[in-house]
């Protein structure tokens, strides 16, 4: 399909892109890589009138360790954290999880705030956000603002980013000793995940958030609270599928997928020994 016609502006800076989105209000759309935006024009199912083109912004593409955290500037490509020495001993399963996206084409050029800010439910980097306790650093005409992880996917296909924000940065805490599980069920190797598991064992805690389960990327707080109750990981992973709501679609049903969650969150938590 061939998508509805459009402008297209080239921004040289952070602040330019922004000046942008201002200027052109809802009708505007950033352009990353291109890997979550392109397809959807291509359906006819966003249809902006005008792209702001922000892939020539390497300022915005680094790996850095500061402090506690862990900083990933929102153009860094999949390819760069899937092969970050800094993302392997501070937060593996965010390099690991990296190198899940698609296939080679795809990681080259697509980037971790271009796959965060799409907000797919079915995405694996989503919820590697999630279980890692990340948050999101947008700026915009007022200034900057970070956003924790569990407040940022909205809705379907939706965030918390307003139009005229862009997003700059993530931010990780370093989890080095962290035990770490990430599982995938797909058709077929680079498809979507019918469902997927990240979960992260750490001695205060476990987290785990789920992939295709719900309208937007999610926590699977029955899980997380059963564990914190006492319960077993078994008797936790039985609670998976508990508040989801899952699509049915030509891979799989909605019990299809329940079941499927507490398969695979049962191997996540053996994984992680929590």
């Amino acid at each position: 399909m061939i998508p509805a016609a459009f402008d297209y502006v080239t921004a040289d800076s952070a602040d330019a892109a922004i000046a942008a989105l201002t200027e052109h209000g809802d009708e505007a759309k950033l352009l990353a890589g291109g890997h979550s935006l392109i397809p959807l024009m291509k359906f006819r199912l966003a249809t902006p009138s005008v792209l702001i083109d922000i892939g020539r912004l390497s300022d915005l593409s680094y790996i850095k360790e500061d402090g506690d955290q862990v900083a990933v500037g929102a153009m860094t490509t999949h390819r760069a954290i899937e092969n970050s020495d800094v993302l392997k001993a501070q937060l593996p399963m965010l390099a690991h999880v990296a190198g899940q996206v698609g296939d080679p084409s795809v990681r080259h050029r697509g980037t971790l705030g271009g796959s965060i800010a799409h907000g797919d439910p079915a995405s694996d980097l989503p919820a590697a956000l999630l279980a890692l306790g990340g948050s999101v650093v947008v700026k915009g005409p007022n200034g900057e603002r970070t956003i924790a992880a569990d407040d940022f996917f909205t809705g379907f296909l939706e965030t918390a980013l307003a139009p005229d924000e862009l997003m700059t940065e993530l931010r990780f805490p370093k989890m080095p000793d962290a035990k770490w599980s990430y599982q995938k069920f797909n058709r077929r190797a680079q498809d979507w995940a019918i469902v997927g598991v990240a979960a992260v064992t750490n001695p205060m805690n476990t987290s785990v958030a789920l992939v295709n389960m719900g309208a937007m990327p999610l926590r699977a707080e029955a899980v997380e609270a059963a564990l914190q109750g006492g319960a077993s990981a078994a008797d936790a992973a039985a609670k998976a599928g508990d508040g989801m709501s899952p699509p049915t679609d030509l891979n799989a049903d909605a019990n299809y997928r329940n079941a499927l969650a507490q398969t695979l969150v049962a191997r996540a938590l053996a994984e992680t020994g929590a």
